[in-house]
């Protein structure tokens, strides 16, 4: 922190010059375009930093070696000097060897924006299981971009005899060895969270035992989903305007109705160009989409790009293999809209203000109907010897009261195949 008289000012991690390339030799999700940049300077916010400037260049081709070309590099070597700038962070993902050339060329750190987004989830997480997938990803990643970082890995271990004494080793790489070092914590990385997925199914199993419905709120980052589970539950998550501040998945009751109850999960944000080391590592948190009952999409209809951020959620979703689950789409931020903007609407789809609460309970009667499933409300009398269809009760549905007088009264909400196999115990006050 730098102290100013009486307010204190956060020094920034870094001065950051951002670079881009725009080729119709790449694929449309590769390329550098304006609001990808604009995208990438928040993430750099995020992560601490501070955009000094931006150049984004339209080659008909990238060059093979420096990506940009040399004249490019050269042009933002000088900026980079004119600025104080200690770092170069690319919009588009780069080869290791491409990194390495440019750090060269450009005289500061590079960075693409796969490595930005993982130094993001390196801050963020928080929980043994969110730390356990951002290390994994880092590690894959880091595996092909060893050569070139530190000039003493391809250093022979000591076959020359003319190393000091001691270190005369088989002869192999210190790249090689750190090779098998990060493979090593790799396979261990993936048996921890083995583990922690088999926790996970064990907690997932005692849910649908109790047939207690899970509802996962995905979206694009920064739409607004940890806000809405704070409204909807009263929750209190972190719920900042920035990307990525919510990692670790954070799952809620929520009483929908008076014969309703659902698991509210949230979940990481989606991003386009998600590096797809994180789609792997996060699986064991994104899995819980592929086993929800509902997925709720919220959406930031205030932003001019929505259509495209929808689209890279229903990829995404697709890839993970929740495309055919029931879903409703909550175009969240309508608040924020002018007079006179038309919003999408459908049987499906409903608009709301997660700040205000402005259409929650439009939300609410739509969670119940897709959910409800026939549940009410009974009253059942077991006899005392019959101990074994409390317990059953307990376990399986919704106990609201319980009192002892001749026969055990039970007050509870059955669904309706729990409701026909205990029917010979439904009686009437």
């Amino acid at each position: 922190m730098i102290e100013t008289g009486t307010s204190q000012i956060a020094k920034p991690r870094d001065r950051v010059v951002l670079a881009g390339l725009n080729s119709p030799v790449l694929k449309a999700g590769e390329n550098a375009t304006d609001s990808t940049m604009e995208e990438l300077a928040a993430l750099v916010e995020t992560a601490g930093g501070e955009v000094v400037g931006a150049a984004l260049q339209k080659r008909a081709a990238p060059d093979p070696r420096s990506f940009i070309g040399e004249g490019k590099a050269a042009e933002i070597r000088l900026y980079c000097e004119n600025t104080d700038a200690t770092m170069v962070i690319f919009d588009n993902d780069l080869s290791p060897a491409q990194m390495r050339v440019l750090t060269e060329l450009l005289g500061v750190q590079v960075l693409d924006r796969c490595g930005l987004i993982l130094d993001i989830f390196a801050q963020r997480a928080r929980t043994r299981e969110g730390r356990l997938q951002v290390e994994l990803a880092q590690y894959r990643y880091l595996l092909p971009r060893l050569i070139g970082m530190w000039t003493h890995l391809e250093r022979q271990a000591g076959t020359s005899g003319r190393g000091p004494i001691g270190s005369k080793g088989p002869g192999e790489t210190q790249l090689e060895t750190d090779r098998r070092h990060i493979h090593r914590k790799i396979d261990k990385l993936r048996e921890d969270l083995e583990e922690v997925r088999r926790v996970r199914s064990t907690q997932r199993r005692q849910r649908q035992r109790n047939e207690i419905p899970v509802a996962a709120i995905v979206g694009y980052t920064n739409a607004g989903k940890s806000t809405l589970l704070n409204k909807l539950t009263g929750a209190d998550i972190p719920a900042n305007n920035r990307l990525f501040d919510t990692l670790d998945t954070t799952s809620r009751l929520l009483k929908v109705s008076d014969t309703t109850e659902v698991v509210i999960s949230d979940t990481v944000g989606f991003i386009r160009k998600l590096p797809h080391q994180l789609v792997e590592a996060f699986k064991a948190t994104l899995e819980e989409l592929t086993y929800a009952d509902l997925l709720l999409h919220v959406v930031d209809v205030s932003n001019p790009e929505w259509q495209e951020q929808v689209q890279v959620v229903e990829d995404l979703i697709r890839e993970l293999g929740a495309g055919e689950l029931p879903r409703i789409t909550i175009f969240n931020k309508c608040d924020a809209l002018e007079p006179g903007d038309i919003m999408p609407h459908g049987d499906d789809i409903v608009s709301v203000s997660a700040r205000t609460g402005e259409g929650l309970d439009e939300l609410l009667t739509m969670i119940d109907r897709m959910l409800a499933k026939g549940k009410r409300r009974v009253l059942l009398c077991i006899p005392y010897e019959q101990g074994a269809v409390l317990d059953r009760l307990y376990r399986e549905a919704q106990v609201e009261e319980v009192r002892y007088e001749d026969a055990v009264l039970v007050r509870a909400v059955l669904t309706e195949r729990l409701s026909g196999q205990l029917s010979a115990y439904l009686t009437e006050e």
